[in-house]
């Protein structure tokens, strides 16, 4: 089966009202759009409020521009981590982000052989004056190179969902055709996380490692069959990205693009949902895909900011643009609205993760959403980080909360279960 008649199912079990992806003729347009993206000045950085475009210098922009040569894993955490604020990193996958000493919290010394069982720690520890060590994604995951492997070509990757949820994968090989010669508005867009399905697919986690600013993955004290899917291998054709949203269960991310450019959008935990989705601003008929919504709807909201005067929705409304190049990484806060659109066929790894600055957020979050996973994940800390499961007993009662696993809880509801029986039996 060819690489058109693949693709064409595979866009048809995605969306299936959709009969002509090519429709609005984006792939004439497009170029327009990048080339002006990619030829702004200050490298694409722009900061957007009511009164309109600001190209700040990079001292005062946001994200920040930081270089893994110039800062430890523990600057990072306290300068930015700790105070929510978006950052875009270089020289990560060069390898310079782990040769710095790591410095541990006073907590990390608890149990620390268990630890090494769940934690990164031990496997990015340097002496500060090793020789860094770059990921063999920056030669693997070229183009050509993935399309060369002879393994992994054949390998079925994620490039949407049917209706019902279930994942519609197709081969590398296939996909890499249709990126090179597609001209659909907003093309599939490979975004696979089943790295530990077979060995092709645990090959993949060698080609590239955690940063080290990111290496405290507390959700890994949990099973990786229970935790929730939480990295990505991804690869883009140019006009595909992500829509606008907030990372789940409150988590962080990092992105590291090896192949490529991507334009971002960043709005602050503190801009209301209906404005950074464009409600009422979206005409019918209109898609809302990435390429749509960098194009034309984002525009809107920006006029929609600037003729509301500041006042009421639109009172504190900030926005942040730029542009990601490669070998960048680029760290998303949790809370921190975003969309990506790639402007350049990309090829990338993303990661979201729960960490001792986020956990007060993921914790609340989790104790809804992940019910069982929980209570679980809660007996875990108890063990490795003891401090973080007090705090999470201590939210649990400040807000009244009780956990559906909890044992006490479940011999209650049994009794209570006993005693409606009985009331049955009279």
């Amino acid at each position: 089966m060819g690489w058109k008649t693949v693709t064409e199912k595979a866009k048809k079990d995605h969306r299936p009202s959709l009969k002509d992806w090519s429709c609005d003729g984006f792939h004439k347009t497009f170029p327009e759009y990048s080339n002006k993206v990619l030829n702004q000045g200050n490298m694409g950085y722009q900061h957007f409020t009511c009164k309109g475009e600001d190209f700040e210098p990079y001292s005062h922009t946001i994200p920040k521009r930081l270089d893994a040569k110039d800062i430890s894993p523990q600057e990072f955490r306290e300068r930015y981590e700790a105070h929510g604020i978006p950052c875009v990193i270089t020289s990560v996958p060069e390898g310079f982000d782990a040769i710095h000493e790591t410095t541990r919290g006073e907590h990390d010394s608890h149990n620390e052989e268990k630890k090494s069982e769940h934690c990164h720690y031990h496997d990015i520890e340097q002496n500060v004056n090793s020789k860094p060590k770059p990921w063999r994604a920056l030669e693997r995951w070229k183009l050509e190179a993935l399309d060369q492997d002879e393994h992994l070509r054949e390998r079925r990757l994620k490039c949407g969902e049917h209706d019902s949820g279930k994942s519609i994968r197709i081969r590398l090989k296939h996909f890499l055709r249709y990126l090179h010669n597609n001209i659909d508005d907003s093309p599939l867009y490979i975004f696979d996380s089943s790295f530990d399905d077979d060995s092709v697919a645990k090959s993949l986690l060698s080609d590239y490692r955690v940063p080290t600013f990111f290496d405290e993955d507390l959700f890994k004290l949990v099973s990786e069959s229970r935790r929730p899917p939480y990295r990505w291998f991804l690869v883009g054709p140019e006009r595909s990205g992500t829509c606008v949203h907030i990372d789940p269960l409150a988590t962080s991310a990092w992105n590291t693009l090896i192949v490529g450019k991507k334009r971002w959008v960043l709005f602050p935990p503190n801009v209301p949902k209906s404005i950074v989705k464009g409600n009422g601003l979206i005409r019918k008929g209109e898609d809302d895909e990435a390429v749509h919504y960098f194009t034309t709807i984002l525009p809107r909201i920006k006029q929609a900011a600037i003729e509301s005067g500041g006042e009421g929705k639109y009172q504190d409304f900030e926005c942040y643009e730029f542009t990601q190049y490669e070998g960048e990484t680029v760290y998303i806060p949790n809370g921190w609205w975003h969309a990506v659109l790639n402007l350049t066929h990309t090829v990338g790894v993303t990661q979201n993760f729960c960490s001792s600055q986020n956990f007060d957020q993921v914790w609340k979050k989790t104790r809804t959403g992940r019910k069982k996973m929980a209570y679980k994940w809660l007996l875990q800390l108890d063990e490795f980080y003891p401090h973080l499961a007090k705090r999470a007993r201590e939210i649990n009662a400040r807000d009244n909360f009780v956990m559906k696993y909890d044992p006490q809880e479940v011999a209650r509801r049994e009794r209570e279960d006993e005693r409606q029986k009985q009331k049955r039996r009279i």
